[in-house]
């Protein structure tokens, strides 16, 4: 917290302070309502703009920099789904462009002060995290997502019985149909466990960054109660672990992205 009462906050407190969601109960369940609002806002606003950007797009003469920017970043995420499925890839590359995106300006919120954003939020809220993905809710979302995505393209490319086939009857080939029976269970596991671990592989990769980079970035900041030594130094730690995450920021959007579109182009696969 930033305000009078935050000067006889313990460390302790003051690092559970700025990791702790606002909560509200609903249908008898707790919701992290800044979740819930960084995440859909700032989706809304970004995409709300490409929106406008797309109504202004210039089909001929010279783009402005605001659709040459999207154009490249389209490209960039065109050519990396290219490289790992040949088909008709128009509507996974639109899939991988919305994660990229949405999961990039998400983590961007990484780099506001967690202070600054104490006495934004404080007039109506006592905690707030304005990091979305730092939330293994959100992380598990999406990441559920996109396996629920790639269980509809595998019955949509093999059918209901083609997919059924591949859970039950692969990676265990039995040679008669009494050998198919008793293999049946232990393919279905081994699929089973397959498939559960990729949703979380996705969501503890990209929630475990985030998180630890918070509480890497709210230890900093208590530099800031040793006086003004404690300021210059903490600031000094401050700018260097946020030009870190220049790199880690949009690195695990993009390893989020990747593995997204592999695994929805795996889907097409026979086994």
């Amino acid at each position: 917290m930033s305000d009078a009462s935050s000067a006889a906050q313990t460390p302790s407190q003051y690092i559970e302070h700025h990791l702790t969601n606002l909560q509200t109960s609903f249908a008898g369940s707790q919701v992290n309502i800044d979740t819930v609002i960084m995440g859909w806002g700032l989706g809304i606003i970004v995409f709300g703009l490409l929106w406008l950007l797309a109504l202004r797009v210039k089909s001929d003469g010279v783009p402005g920099k605001g659709q040459a920017f999207f154009e490249l970043l389209y490209e960039f995420v065109d050519n990396q789904v290219k490289d790992m499925f040949t088909g008709n890839r128009r509507w996974i590359v639109a899939v991988a462009f919305t994660t990229f995106v949405w999961i990039l300006i998400m983590n961007s919120m990484k780099f506001l002060p967690v202070d600054v954003v104490a006495v934004a939020t404080h007039p109506f809220a006592d905690a707030w995290k304005p990091v979305a993905t730092a939330d293994l809710n959100t992380t598990l979302a999406m990441s559920l997502s996109v396996i629920l995505l790639v269980i509809i393209e595998s019955i949509k490319v093999k059918g209901i019985g083609g997919y059924l086939h591949e859970l039950t009857m692969t990676p265990f080939h039995g040679p008669n149909i009494v050998a198919k029976i008793i293999l049946l269970p232990f393919n279905f596991v081994f699929q089973f466990i397959e498939l559960a671990s990729k949703p979380l592989s996705l969501a503890l990769r990209l929630f475990g960054n985030m998180y630890a980079g918070e509480i890497i970035f709210v230890l900093i900041s208590l530099f800031a109660a040793a006086g003004f030594g404690g300021v210059f130094f903490g600031g000094l730690l401050y700018a260097g672990w946020a030009i870190f995450h220049i790199l880690v920021v949009p690195l695990q959007a993009f390893i989020f992205m990747m593995l997204a579109a592999v695994y929805i182009a795996m889907a097409h696969e026979a086994h």
